[in-house]
């Protein structure tokens, strides 16, 4: 959901400004289902989407299961038995670059052509760039966040990444260093580049709902030779359970990469050095 959808959505309610606000979505997303053994992409999961929409005046989210079916569509059967059978829409907003149906055959022209045929409008929005001229696009998101600059991905997204997820009961390593963390799996989601951070955790559900700055480890754990990445997010000044409650972890700075220590006092040195870090970078957030 980064800046250039976030302009179509906009533009479909100034274009109709009477009628419900709807946004229709994939799941799983079709490169999830044209090349499934391929490293995660995606940014976030559909709770952490739904969020969004529902925070830009979206009132309905269609989540469409992208199967074969729906892959060998011609861009007039998807057209007549999804938007306008199943959807009954009457008006579409979509990006300059919007292809749908089988082997990406139609685009905003032909959707333009079938929605004069069925009795619907349609606006192609131009592509949306920042001030030098770049294009806001998940690709461009995903590059920042792969390249540990969660500040650039914040100003493609709108808003910081966040990685959200069920609060996991891990080895509780991080309890007996005195830096108890609360841990999530980066299952289907893009892992951001293997790190430290500052970041600010959003409890959704509990007694301790709220806002919460805090220090995040993301990545592997070399140290304690581990082989799948999680994120292990420290809560300053907090004490409470949060074992499987829903949290959302926002990445503010990349603080150093993740490297293996000789020892736990060295890693438990570096720990406090990092929470001091991320300390000065959150205040006054």
């Amino acid at each position: 959901m980064h800046r250039g959808h976030q302009a179509v959505i906009a533009a479909a309610r100034a274009a109709r400004p009477d009628a419900p606000l709807a946004v229709a979505t994939f799941d799983p997303h079709p490169r999830s289902f044209f090349a499934p053994d391929a490293p995660p992409f995606r940014l976030t999961r559909l709770p952490e989407k739904t969020r969004k929409l529902a925070a830009l005046g979206v009132e309905t989210c269609y989540v469409l299961p992208f199967d074969a079916a729906l892959a060998a569509m011609t861009p007039d059967a998807f057209v007549r038995e999804v938007l306008v059978d199943s959807l009954g829409v009457n008006a579409v907003t979509v990006g300059g670059d919007f292809r749908f149906g089988a082997r990406r055959a139609g685009d905003t022209a032909t959707l333009a052509a079938l929605g004069r045929d069925h009795g619907f409008a349609v606006t192609a929005l131009d592509t949306v760039a920042d001030e030098e001229g770049a294009l806001y696009s998940s690709s461009s998101a995903r590059a920042a966040l792969r390249e540990g600059n969660p500040r650039d991905a914040a100003a493609i997204l709108g808003e910081p990444h966040r990685i959200r997820g069920i609060v996991e009961r891990g080895d509780q390593r991080g309890r007996t260093l005195s830096f108890p963390t609360a841990n999530l799996p980066l299952d289907g989601i893009l892992a951001p580049k293997f790190g430290v951070y500052a970041v600010e955790a959003e409890i959704l559900d509990g007694p301790h709902r709220g806002r919460v700055p805090g220090v995040a480890n993301l990545g592997l754990r070399p140290t304690f030779e581990k082989t799948v990445p999680i994120l292990e997010a420290h809560l300053f000044d907090f004490d409470g359970d949060l074992y499987g409650s829903e949290i959302a972890v926002a990445l503010h700075a990349f603080i150093r990469d993740e490297r293996k220590f000789d020892g736990l006092d060295a890693l438990t040195a570096q720990i406090a050095a990092d929470v001091k870090t991320a300390r000065g970078m959150m205040r006054g957030r």
